[in-house]
């Protein structure tokens, strides 16, 4: 995953521009004993009219979505989280990157409650390119892996919790083993979910088809992103759910993300997903999302904060 970190790059840690080698906490903190932390992904794109940042209050809002639901009193507001992440973007200079909010209990006590635990929010951005590399282009093989989603009877699934992740990693982990790309989980149900870090979307006939919230996927701010490009540009959408066979019928598929932006999916199970090549919608879907995120498209220009 090409991605890089200095010695000189500042972060935000609870308030203060601070050296990455100075962001520290104890090695035996909560979060990282036992993944109580929450966190967000954003891209920051390098426009004609300079750093702009993709959807940030949305990304924000979802940031304290989590924290809500994991009763973690992070001490700042929505308005005051949006300023630090710009804060970081141009104490270091960037132009185009990936921003990562963080929030975690600092406490390095054993035992489980984080009952009156004080959290602490970290802030750090840094160059980042293609999350699949070559396959961003290309596509990328994926398997079905024996794997389940998690659901919301075991998990809060519409919180991007550290903890959840496991869950994408023994599933990622399965997949790189038995040489493909990445994983596509199935829901407890037998649906198709997503993949360990992307939401999916199909093609068939002509209609976009992505899975429903009923699947317990995380609901991406790239998924809506491109729900809304896609009726824009007068395709239909459809969101249900979705049987594990459609994946090998597809005429194309791919997967979104912040990380994966948009990511063609060319085989799956070794069952070569409609020509074995992106597809044509797909190539369309991409290239209006890279007008967007470059802030060439006027009817989505809200959805930019520059820098």
């Amino acid at each position: 995953m090409p991605s890089k970190k200095t010695k000189n790059q500042k972060v935000w840690l609870n308030g203060r521009l601070i050296n990455y080698k100075d962001a520290t906490v104890p090695i035996m903190t909560h979060s990282l004993q036992y993944g109580s932390g929450i966190f967000e992904g954003i891209r920051v794109y390098d426009t004609k009219d300079g750093p702009a940042v993709f959807r940030l209050d949305e990304h924000i809002k979802r940031f304290l979505r989590s924290a809500k639901i994991y009763s973690m009193g992070l001490g700042y507001k929505e308005k005051e989280l949006e300023k630090a992440v710009i804060q970081v973007i141009k104490a270091n200079g960037l132009r185009q990157c990936y921003v990562r909010p963080f929030a975690f209990y600092s406490t390095d006590k054993i035992g489980l409650s984080t009952w009156g635990a004080k959290a602490g929010v970290y802030i750090a951005a840094f160059p980042f390119g293609a999350y699949f590399g070559a396959g961003k282009e290309k596509g990328i093989r994926c398997k079905i892996s024996s794997w389940r989603r998690i659901n919301s009877s075991i998990l809060p699934v519409e919180a991007k919790a550290s903890g959840n992740y496991i869950n994408s990693i023994i599933a990622n982990n399965e997949a790189r083993v038995s040489g493909f790309d990445e994983t596509i989980l199935l829901s407890v149900n037998g649906y198709v979910a997503e993949g360990a870090g992307e939401n999916i979307f199909l093609v068939k006939d002509s209609h976009l088809i992505t899975p429903d919230a009923s699947a317990d996927i995380l609901m991406g701010v790239t998924r809506d992103s491109l729900i809304k490009i896609a009726e824009n540009m007068g395709l239909i959408v459809e969101q249900r759910e979705v049987h594990k066979e459609e994946l090998y019928s597809s005429d194309e598929l791919f997967f979104c993300g912040t990380a994966a932006e948009i990511t063609p999916i060319v085989n799956v199970d070794g069952i070569r997903i409609g020509n074995g090549k992106p597809g044509p919608i797909t190539r369309m879907l991409s290239e209006k999302y890279t007008e967007v995120v470059l802030g060439e498209n006027k009817e989505f220009e809200d959805w930019l904060t520059y820098v």
